[in-house]
């Protein structure tokens, strides 16, 4: 016989030997479909599969408009995806989607914390990912004028939840910058706010001295937005920082503007004295019983849990310290929260930052679940 006969009886027989017998639908848990009645199922079973939002989140086309009706949310995941305001290393315009890469492996039905018990997804809160303010890259002045609009779009719908009618918004950075248009959006919608700002850096600098000394337009920037915040009335004057260790400008103008600004400073090494009780205590005191913004600047984290950052300082907290740091804030009135700086070109191999960050995002939401609050604007 001819080859040529031969050759697709031997494919046929290869082929069929390739074929792999599966077992009956009744061997698979419930809760974890692989097929459906009429065959294979596509559309379960994978956190690699379809958008890669925050944490698996339902996707909300939330900037649709003004006048367009969406689905209803308690707490919205923004991410602004801006780095024009570094003094630094860039990156950071692709922090949002690098937190919501770190992030694959959590889901709204797996999320059970093994010290509470509790599952901040599962709790009354709808909580969706809006995807990212469309930004120019182009035009600083223009980029955050777009973020000021999103947030006032996002804050504006009516929430989910009938008692507590205004949205609160996680913010994904983007660069430290992208912090004053959310104190705005923040302000419009509960007053002035007092911020705990964890950071390496004081990022109160006088435009002057950081920037505008070559025009008001380079004044804005990721090291000077809370100044500017401090000029707009935005934030109250009990507001503090953590996690500080890089050096100033100048040796006693910068702490004394910075005491202008309302900020109270917590070194980093504060923490080796006076351990995260000692720390958690002095942030809830300074605040008191304001409305509250948290800030989370990942270079807070040292290099080694967070090399990818714009502008990393040695020194820093552990990811661990940090995470208890925040757990321990529970009972703070939390109206808005970032997580910025993260800029995933500089992360190792195995996503040290990214998944940082997205657990700490973890952390900011659930404190925003256990403490509803109603806005008084």
């Amino acid at each position: 016989m001819s080859f040529k006969y031969l050759l697709p009886l031997f494919l046929a027989c290869t082929s069929d030997a390739r074929k792999i017998s599966f077992p009956p639908i009744s061997g698979y848990h419930p809760q974890q479909p692989v097929f459906g009645q009429e065959g294979i199922d596509i559309s379960t079973g994978s956190a690699f599969a379809g958008l890669t939002t925050y944490a698996n989140l339902p996707y909300v086309h939330c900037l649709a408009g003004k006048d367009v009706e969406v689905e209803k949310y308690d707490i919205a995941i923004l991410g602004a995806p801006f780095d024009t305001g570094v003094t630094a290393r860039p990156g950071a315009r692709f922090g949002p989607g690098g937190i919501r890469q770190g992030s694959r492996r959590i889901g709204p039905e797996m999320a059970f914390d093994v010290e509470t018990g509790d599952n901040v997804f599962l709790e009354w809160a709808h909580i969706v990912d809006c995807g990212d303010a469309p930004l120019t890259f182009l035009d600083n002045t223009v980029a955050l004028e777009q973020l000021d609009e999103a947030h006032k779009i996002i804050s504006a719908r009516l929430a989910s939840s009938k008692k507590y009618s205004v949205p609160r918004i996680v913010t994904l950075g983007g660069d430290h910058t992208t912090t004053l248009s959310a104190l705005r959006s923040a302000y419009q919608r509960w007053g002035q706010v007092s911020v705990i700002h964890f950071d390496s850096h004081l990022d109160t600098w006088d435009p002057e001295v950081l920037g505008g000394g070559i025009s008001h337009y380079a004044g804005v920037n990721h090291g000077t937005f809370l100044h500017i915040a401090h000029e707009e009335g935005l934030i109250r004057n009990n507001s503090i920082h953590a996690g500080i260790r890089a050096p100033v400008i100048r040796r006693k103008g910068d702490v004394k503007n910075d005491i202008r600004c309302g900020f109270e400073i917590l070194h980093a090494r504060a923490i080796d004295r006076i351990g995260v009780t000692g720390i958690v205590e002095k942030l809830k005191s300074r605040v008191s019983d304001s409305v509250v913004y948290i800030s989370v600047d990942i270079d807070v984290l040292d290099p080694a849990f967070a090399p990818a950052t714009g502008t990393a300082e040695v020194g820093g907290w552990t990811t661990r310290e940090l995470l208890s740091v925040l757990d321990g804030l529970r009972g703070l009135k939390v109206v808005g929260a970032d997580v910025v700086e993260v800029a995933p070109i500089y992360d190792n191999p195995g996503e040290t930052t990214v998944l940082a960050a997205a657990e700490v995002v973890k952390s900011l939401i659930g404190l925003m679940v256990h403490n509803p609050v109603k806005s008084s604007v």
